[in-house]
């Protein structure tokens, strides 16, 4: 048996040498190692095999199979290197001819307005402060100082987390981040709370009927500014400043009164639509204005609820949409365009 073994890797080697593409190197794998081959019958047949000479038989059929299988390995590399030579040689090659285009992918048009909001920010003396998605219902809402029967937190208004102990919700907003920074930075001196500017961004949820306006998931920035004697003029002047570096120097701006829990007073910015001149166009609804933001001041239950005494410290927050900022600047007409990965739409940005 030992000697019908090296007849078959002989054979079998001396075969190989002969081999010169792809198809032949199957057969020859077929018929050498395969599950006919001579080789594998002896596997089968080890059993009919004297007992004492089992482990010699066995030993010498799988380096017989092993030898092989390498031999195999390094005929593809050398067929495929032959194979290789013979286009190079038959086929006419320029090698001035210019390379293929390569296909680069692009950063998406919410990205863009979002970097570029906080790039402003920045420049201003905001810091980035970054929170989480899932909050409970305590951060998202209670601290915020909506009141227990607020119509936010209904169901139908936001994404509830099941199998939780306790309230857990996708958050609505992003303000829920501005508790968690004030108390962090009134925990490193609670006798002295230091003062606070950071723009917090962040993906929000809200359980809403997906039209051409609103979207179940958007991008939010929010803004939050606290230290001691700041006025509703500090808030009016950097963010008529931030509407001027994102819409232009001659961007102007008005504020209208608005209500928020966690603001007092509240307002909204608006912006003079930058497509007409306040002159009246299908985006603005004919109005000269477009509303880019809600804002106000701190509300002294938030104040609070942060480890700040509203007594000594005043602050302001806004919070602004960049799909929604997107849409403004590019005349977009359906928001739903940002989540529906239509490269006609992203290719041109």
């Amino acid at each position: 048996m030992l000697d019908k073994l090296n007849e078959i890797q002989a054979t079998a080697l001396s075969a190989l040498e002969e081999v010169q593409d792809e198809a032949a190197l199957q057969a020859w794998k077929q018929k050498h190692t395969g599950g006919n081959s001579e080789l594998t019958g002896v596997f089968k047949g080890i059993g009919k095999v004297a007992k004492e000479d089992r482990g010699k038989v066995g030993k010498r059929a799988n380096e017989v199979k092993v030898a092989l299988e390498a031999a195999l390995t390094a005929r593809k590399s050398e067929v495929k290197e032959a194979a290789l030579a013979r286009s190079l040689e038959e086929d006419h090659l320029d090698v001035t001819l210019p390379g293929r285009p390569f296909r680069h992918g692009g950063i998406h048009p919410a990205t863009q307005t979002l970097r570029r909001t906080l790039k402003i920010l920045g420049d201003m003396g905001f810091q980035v402060y970054t929170s989480r998605e899932v909050e409970s219902d305590a951060y998202n809402f209670e601290h915020l100082n909506f009141p227990p029967g607020h119509p936010a937190r209904e169901m139908q208004d936001s994404f509830y987390i099941e199998g939780t102990d306790t309230a857990q919700v996708m958050r609505t907003h992003t303000s829920p981040g501005q508790i968690r920074a004030m108390r962090e930075y009134a925990a490193s001196n609670p006798e002295n709370p230091p003062p606070i500017r950071i723009s917090l961004p962040g993906m929000c949820y809200r359980s809403e009927q997906i039209t051409h306006r609103s979207e179940i998931q958007f991008n939010q920035v929010e803004g939050l500014a606290i230290g001691e004697f700041i006025t509703f003029s500090d808030l009016k002047g950097t963010l008529s400043d931030f509407a001027r570096r994102m819409f232009g120097q001659h961007a102007r701006t008005r504020f209208r009164a608005q209500h928020f829990p966690f603001t007092e007073p509240s307002a909204e910015m608006d912006v003079e639509c930058f497509l007409c001149g306040g002159e009246g166009c299908n985006v603005c609804k004919k109005a000269g204005w477009l509303e880019i933001l809600g804002c106000g001041m701190v509300h002294p239950n938030v104040l609070t609820a942060g480890g700040y005494d509203p007594n000594r410290y005043t602050g302001f927050a806004f919070g602004m949409g960049t799909e929604r900022q997107a849409m403004l600047r590019h005349n977009i007409k359906d928001i739903r365009y940002f989540w529906g990965n239509d490269e006609r739409f992203l290719e041109q940005f």
